[in-house]
C-alpha cells in the first residue's frame, strides 16, 4: 500500500476515536529506516484546549486503540513498528494553522539559499501569507519566500 494511502486509512481510523477527544493529528509518518518501516503518529492538541501540551496517557491510549484496530483492519502489508507522540516542543510548523497558532513565539527556520548571507535564522515570528513568512531577527522584520524555507521549528528556550 502507497505511504499516502495508510496516511489516509489512519486519518479514517483515527476520525471518530478523537471527535469526543481534545486531540488532533499533527502528522502522519510512514517510511522504511534502515531495513524496518516506522509509522509514527504525532498526536497534537487543537487550538483553545485547556493544555497546549500532549500527555504520554493520551499517547499511550491512542496508540492502544489504533494498534487494535491496525490488527483488525491489516491494511498494511509490511510488519512495521508503531509509534504515537506529541510533537515535541521543538514541533516544526507545518499547517497555516501552526502559523497563527505560535504567532509571538520564538522560531527557528533553515533556508534552502541564504539570505543576508544566513542559511539558518532565528526570532519571533510575525506572520505567514502563500507566498511569505516574517520574523523579527536581531530587532528587524526578516520577509522570507516561502519556496525559500526548508523548515520552521519553535525554538526551545532554557
Amino acid at each position: 500500500m502507497a505511504k499516502q494511502d495508510v496516511g489516509a486509512r489512519i486519518e479514517g481510523l483515527l476520525d471518530e476515536y478523537l471527535a469526543d477527544k481534545e486531540l488532533e493529528i499533527y502528522n502522519i509518518e510512514y517510511k522504511k529506516e534502515g531495513k524496518d518501516w516506522k509509522l509514527r503518529i504525532y498526536m497534537d492538541k487543537p487550538i483553545g484546549c485547556d493544555s497546549e501540551y500532549v500527555d504520554i496517557n493520551e499517547c499511550e491510549d491512542v496508540t492502544h486503540f489504533l494498534s487494535d484496530r491496525l490488527d483488525e483492519e491489516d491494511f498494511i502489508e509490511r510488519s512495521y513498528t508503531l509509534e504515537v507522540s506529541s510533537p515535541g516542543l521543538d514541533r516544526e510548523l507545518l499547517k497555516p494553522s501552526d502559523y497563527e497558532r505560535f504567532k509571538g513565539r520564538d522560531v527557528e527556520v533553515k533556508l534552502y539559499t541564504a539570505i543576508d548571507g544566513r542559511k539558518e535564522l532565528a526570532g519571533r515570528l510575525l506572520g505567514r501569507t502563500d507566498e511569505r513568512v516574517t520574523v523579527e531577527v536581531e530587532g528587524r522584520e526578516v520577509v522570507i519566500p516561502a519556496d525559500k524555507i526548508a523548515k520552521i521549528n519553535l525554538a526551545v528556550i532554557f
